[in-house]
């Protein structure tokens, strides 16, 4: 088995129900599975690919959305190299949390980075467009509001973008290491 030349830890969070572990389970299976239970405080995985002739490991960290799992995700942030803020395009609350989402997020690196953390807002459910509760634009507009590195809308349920929120944030956090 060859070993991997980079290893990064991305932390995927947001509130719950947004689809942060269906998500996960389409980039790593290609299947999506509509039956997933609730996440209880993390869950961990890891995915190898290559980039730019670089093999990378992702150590995918999975946090619960529920609000009595919030204060773990900050000492669970340690040692992260990017993250992907979730929400889903229909349930308008669950952007409406991203300022306190964002806020434990920081709490887990303060003090600890030279740079500031590549983070990507990742709008979810795509394939319920119609049912659509948050405009494309006032997302981006919050990303971009606050230096988020990105903003990619998906759909766990049909694919679309799935690989590509992995790929962006991948490189982006290789730009960072100053590997390409």
């Amino acid at each position: 088995m060859v070993e991997s030349d980079l290893m990064f830890k991305i932390c995927l969070f947001g509130d719950g129900g947004v689809g942060k572990t269906t998500l996960i389970g389409r980039y790593l299976t290609g299947v999506f599975k509509s039956n997933q239970t609730i996440t209880i405080g993390v869950d961990f995985h890891v995915k190898k690919l290559e980039i730019e002739g670089k093999k990378v490991s992702l150590q995918i960290w999975d946090f619960a959305g529920e609000s009595r799992f919030r204060f773990l995700l900050p000492s669970y942030v340690v040692g992260a190299s990017g993250g992907i803020f979730m929400y889903d395009i229909t349930r308008f609350s669950s952007l409406k949390n991203f300022p306190d989402w964002i806020e434990i997020f920081k709490k887990g690196f303060i003090g600890a980075q030279d740079k500031q953390l590549p983070v990507i807002m990742a709008g979810s459910k795509l394939d319920l467009n119609y049912k659509r509760a948050v405009s494309s634009k006032e997302a981006f507009d919050m990303a971009k509001a606050n230096n988020l590195y990105g903003y990619i809308e998906c759909s766990a349920k049909d694919g679309r973008n799935v690989e590509d929120i992995f790929y962006e944030i991948t490189k982006l956090m290789m730009h960072r290491a100053d590997i390409i």
